[in-house]
């Protein structure tokens, strides 16, 4: 098991590879969330994630012969990147295996870096046997994402820096893939501070610790916004960690990380990724845990694909009634649609886009169907808006 002495070593050895990223209080997410909310930007890392300090420290322990050998990973993205820019900056070869499923931005930053990327199978699992069994052909040296004392150890130096910047906590929440990140972390914020709580997070689908502090178990998998911690299964020496030093697991919907993300973007004015939102996620879905608390959580991670943000930030705008879809029985004829955008217009709300269908979806040739995506202030706008149109056309939501 790794000790604060091994965190503390990795700070002095990455320090000045790795940034000391802010840690700031953010008013606008404690409001809503009635938490005292203290945000830690390592999103804001050259690789977009927390990754590298791990990346940088086992990197740097590496012996001369082990350097000729060059190093191979396996991973969804942000160890991928965080390896690849520390084995660029010291000269040594590397080889990336990644998913299929990787989002494009992070293969395509990856291979920036300068490092060979392989992409390999339909899950992680199957992507991990790949880079084994490439290992072992080129007689690399492996470096795990998260099952490394290493590796745990460079991650660790993220709390040292919260706990050094933030003053008191009364909890900590913190994303769990593999239990890298949350294992150093617990390691070190039990040394410094005792008394605090450390929660992990895990999405839905990927929910190993979902009966915690009971046994693991084997979740279902599949899609999620989450995929920096798309891991069925913890490492095992970060497990051991986390059982010893974790107050508690709490396991959070897709919808609650989408929510999230689109909650740092508009009051945080900081871009995350899924796995980077969760425990702003876990906030949201269980608030009576931290009402009325100091809360420090981890934005890990801002690789998020530009499209996917897109239609996140959409989605949550519907969810929160602040994107109205309606569609619309209309007489054909001249002025019809000039009269809808003139009452939107009036009562406030903005048109995002119009479909006009005259051929398929009415039952008269002298009708017209219309579908209007209007922007709202809030729920009650929105309600406002769908009543003013009511009074004239026949109105349903889509």
């Amino acid at each position: 098991m790794i000790t604060l002495e091994d965190i503390t070593a990795a700070a002095q050895r990455i320090k000045g590879r790795v940034l000391h990223t802010p840690t700031v209080p953010c008013q606008t997410i404690s409001r809503a969330t009635g938490a005292d909310i203290v945000l830690k930007l390592d999103n804001l890392q050259a690789v977009g994630s927390f990754k590298e300090r791990g990346a940088a420290n086992k990197l740097a322990l590496l012996t001369p012969r082990e350097r000729e050998r060059g190093v191979i990973t396996v991973s969804a993205g942000n160890h991928a990147q965080g390896v690849a820019r520390h084995a660029s900056l010291l000269g040594i070869d590397a080889v990336i295996v990644m998913p299929r499923f990787t989002p494009a931005a992070k293969v395509t930053r990856t291979a920036a870096w300068g490092a060979r990327v392989v992409l390999e199978g339909n899950s992680f699992a199957e992507a991990t046997a790949h880079a084994n069994a490439l290992c072992q052909r080129e007689g690399r040296v492996f470096v795990h994402p998260y099952d490394d004392p290493e590796v745990m150890a460079g991650q660790g130096t993220f709390a040292l820096e919260l706990l050094e910047d933030a003053g008191p906590l009364d909890t900590f929440v913190c994303p769990i893939g593999g239990g890298g990140l949350l294992s150093g972390c617990a390691v070190a914020a039990r040394a410094l501070r005792p008394d605090m709580d450390i929660i992990g997070v895990q999405v839905e689908n990927f929910s190993s610790l979902a009966g915690f502090p009971g046994d693991e178990v084997m979740p279902p998998g599949g899609a999620t916004i989450a995929e920096g911690i798309a891991v069925l299964q913890i490492g095992r020496q970060p497990l051991e960690v986390i059982r010893g030093h974790v107050s508690n697991v709490l396991v959070v919907p897709e919808s609650a990380i989408e929510t999230a993300i689109t909650m740092l973007a508009e009051g945080a004015k900081q871009v995350s990724e899924g796995a980077g939102a969760t425990a702003l996620a876990a906030v949201l879905t269980y608030p009576e845990l931290f009402r009325g608390k100091r809360v420090a959580l981890p934005v890990t991670g801002g690789n998020i694909d530009s499209r996917i943000l897109a239609n996140t930030l959409l989605r949550s705008l519907l969810r929160d009634g602040r994107l109205l879809c309606l569609k619309m029985e209309i007489p054909d004829r001249p002025g019809v649609l000039a009269d809808i955008s003139r009452k939107i217009g009036d009562e406030g709300g903005n048109i995002i886009e119009v479909s006009h269908q005259r051929l398929f979806t009415t039952p008269s040739v002298q009708a017209a169907e219309l579908e209007v995506m209007i922007e709202a202030r809030d729920p009650e706008h929105a309600r406002a808006l769908e009543a003013e149109l009511a009074k004239t056309y026949i109105v349903r939501r889509a």
